[in-house]
């Protein structure tokens, strides 16, 4: 990528910079010194899955699955796309999702966008770009010509087929993009939530005794259902998850990342300028992990190109005792992703592959809009022959317990200690 792109200047606003700047207006450039200002002392307003999963149900249908092995939950939504909007590991009542209570009571919507939250959602990308499925085709890229597919945003998917541990989704739809490509498609998404067994095979792990767990497992494809196939030259689409959790003064994101001897090349970590600078104290690199402060009350947000992420991140909260594991199916040998700048762009598949966001006020004296964190993931970008599907999938699991379980989880997982990652930010 260039250092054009590379940098993310101004003119880029991914999602979650959307989230707020349609909140709060255009978000500006902020220095170190500016955003010290933000509540950094305010610590996030916790719940419960019960009382979440209780008021979502007023103002959507809300779907549980239950693992009767272990007693933990995850709630999903037919109505945001078979979103997951939370979980809960076993009986510990815990609730990981971020849901934005206020939007769903105020029964508003925007063109823009609508951030109800939920800890995993199916999106798609570019965001920007001239192969964007965000801007109409000549449009400038301003925030006033953003608009969200409402495919990926308001519209209904269809609960094709349902058991006590699984749900299968699908919608068939229409895009067409800033170069006016047309994507004739079909989705489907299963989500699964997982037996121990099944998290332990997943992650590698020989024992959880000790923890409350909660594992899912979230199977995406997307299908060319047209009759043109889909190339580089027409623009091409990606399979984007992201997922809003709560966050706490405490937690920290932590992304392993490919060192040169293990054939990584490249910048480490890309920082999107668009969201301000981010001071030492919040962003360390160490010699194979990234450590990016999770708290919800400083806005930034990095990203990771496909030569140096692994497939694998997470995120750990020392006060609370949770660890969060994300792992989805990386592809060996491929380079290819969608790019979002919001520009036309000289290398439109040059983009990340993993990204990681912190909510926090725009500007000083603003309120964030969550609080929140996120975790992301992206398929390549996939040229699909006509009724050819791409495929990505993401497994999510939270472990909350026995710290010396836990420890042996991060030090399996990551290599890295709990100690380590506390004391990454003391």
């Amino acid at each position: 990528m260039s250092m054009k792109n590379s940098k993310r200047k101004v003119v880029q606003c991914c999602i979650s910079g959307m989230i707020l700047v349609i909140m709060a207006c255009q978000p500006k450039t902020k220095d170190e010194n500016q955003q010290k200002h933000v509540m950094e002392n305010q610590e996030p307003t916790t719940t419960t899955y019960e009382n979440d999963v209780a008021f979502m149900s007023k103002h959507i249908k809300i779907i549980e699955l239950t693992n009767d092995e272990n007693s933990s939950s995850i709630a999903l939504s037919p109505a945001l796309q078979g979103r997951v909007m939370t979980s809960t590991a076993g009986n510990t009542g815990s609730s990981y999702g971020w849901i934005n209570r206020n939007l769903f009571e105020s029964g508003e919507t925007s063109p823009h966008f609508n951030a109800y939250g939920g800890e995993e959602r199916f999106w798609l990308g570019p965001e920007g770009g001239q192969y964007s499925i965000f801007f109409k085709n000549g449009e400038k890229f301003t925030l006033n010509n953003w608009f969200t597919p409402k495919l990926i945003d308001l519209e209904h998917y269809k609960a094709e087929r349902k058991s006590d541990q699984e749900v299968v989704f699908t919608k068939k739809a229409s895009l067409t993009n800033y170069s006016g490509f047309t994507f004739d498609l079909e989705i489907e998404r299963s989500v699964k939530i997982l037996s121990n067994t099944e998290i332990m095979g997943h992650l590698g792990l020989s024992s959880i005794h000790g923890v409350q767990t909660v594992g899912y497992t979230t199977t995406n494809l997307l299908t060319n259902t047209g009759d043109v196939p889909w190339s580089k030259e027409n623009g091409l689409l990606s399979i984007w998850l992201l997922g809003m959790f709560a966050p706490s003064q405490t937690t920290a994101v932590m992304i392993p990342y490919l060192t040169d001897a293990e054939g990584g090349s490249g910048k480490v970590v890309n920082i999107y300028e668009s969201f301000g600078q981010i001071p030492d104290s919040r962003l360390i690199v160490t010699q194979n992990m990234i450590y990016f402060r999770a708290d919800g009350q400083y806005r930034s947000k990095i990203g990771l190109l496909p030569s140096r992420a692994k497939d694998v991140l997470g995120a750990y909260d020392a006060k609370n005792g949770v660890l969060t594991i994300v792992k989805y199916n990386k592809p060996n040998g491929i380079t290819d992703y969608v790019n979002s700048t919001w520009e036309i762009q000289e290398e439109p598949y040059g983009g990340d592959m993993v990204n990681s966001y912190n909510d926090g006020s725009p500007e000083p004296g603003a309120k964030p809009l969550g609080p929140f964190y996120e975790l992301e993931t992206s398929s390549p970008a996939l040229a699909l022959d006509v009724g050819e599907s791409g495929k990505h999938v993401q497994t999510t699991c939270h472990f909350e317990g026995n710290k010396a379980t836990l420890e042996e989880i991060a030090l399996k997982v990551f290599g890295v200690s709990l100690e380590g990652i506390a004391q990454a930010f003391k």
